[in-house]
């Protein structure tokens, strides 16, 4: 007697249950905007695929981690809007086929993380400063597209953890993925992070962060004051200055009540 072999059928109504029964989470958020689309169309275009199909967005920033200022990184972002308000993004140390993955970072909107327990708001770093600064850059978009992309991110914020220490560019490496997992930050203040780090990555992806902040100059009217903008003040070893309308939120002023 032969062991009991299910039908076809038997297994598509099996692997439908299991679909079925496999929900995945689903972030809030409002749907895609038509303008939201279309960048993702030219993004995908024009930046070429990534390491990994569907993560269509190619951002490259600089993380700091929270509990060590000293410890920063270059981040190559591979990104999926999910919807208006939710992206998540795989981090890698680089953009060619060895690049190892070191990291993930989630993004919400304004609206999203106004929604956050406040116990939870500790791990989201604000990213008007690193748009504002011209640190954060989307390498073979037009600069008006860039500056397009850059605008639908003002006022977000991210929730970023490094797994995995490879170094940069010389130094210290771990061979493997030990330790806990960092939680990393964002770049406030101008001097925050190593001159060199930022000039690295201009000259190896000629690029000029000075001349893309001047470009985003007018970005600054969107800017509204964000939690976490002083959350690592005063830990770096250089001195560091503002960026103008980048506010921590408990800084800024009470908003005026009608009389």
């Amino acid at each position: 007697m032969y062991p009991f072999i299910p039908t076809l059928a038997g297994c598509a109504l099996a692997v439908a249950a299991m679909a079925a029964s496999a929900q995945t989470a689903t972030p809030p958020g409002a749907d895609k905007t038509p303008k939201t689309r279309a960048l993702e169309a030219g993004a995908k275009l024009l930046q070429g695929s990534g390491p990994i199909p569907g993560f269509d967005i190619y951002l490259v920033g600089f993380h700091p981690m929270r509990d060590m200022p000293e410890n920063q990184i270059e981040a190559h972002h591979y990104c999926h809007q999910q919807n208006e308000d939710f992206a998540q993004c795989v981090l890698f140390d680089g953009n060619g086929r060895n690049a190892n993955l070191h990291g993930v970072e989630y993004i919400i909107s304004e609206k999203l993380f106004a929604t956050l327990p406040e116990g939870e708001r500790k791990y989201w770093h604000p990213h008007n400063g690193e748009i504002l600064s011209g640190q954060l850059i989307a390498p073979g978009l037009p600069a008006a597209a860039e500056k397009s992309l850059m605008r639908t991110k003002m006022n977000s914020y991210g929730k970023t953890w490094h797994i995995w220490n490879t170094g940069h560019h010389g130094e210290h490496n771990d061979p493997l993925p030990f330790g806990e997992p960092m939680l990393a930050w964002s770049f406030n203040r101008d001097g925050e992070a190593r001159p060199a780090l930022v000039e690295q990555r201009d000259r190896r992806m000629d690029v000029s962060t000075e001349r893309i902040r001047s470009q985003r100059d007018d970005l600054r009217a969107l800017a509204r004051p964000q939690a976490g903008v002083d959350a690592m003040q005063g830990q770096f070893a250089r001195p560091t200055r503002e960026i103008p309308a980048v506010v921590d939120s408990d800084r800024a002023p009470a908003p005026a009540t009608a009389r």
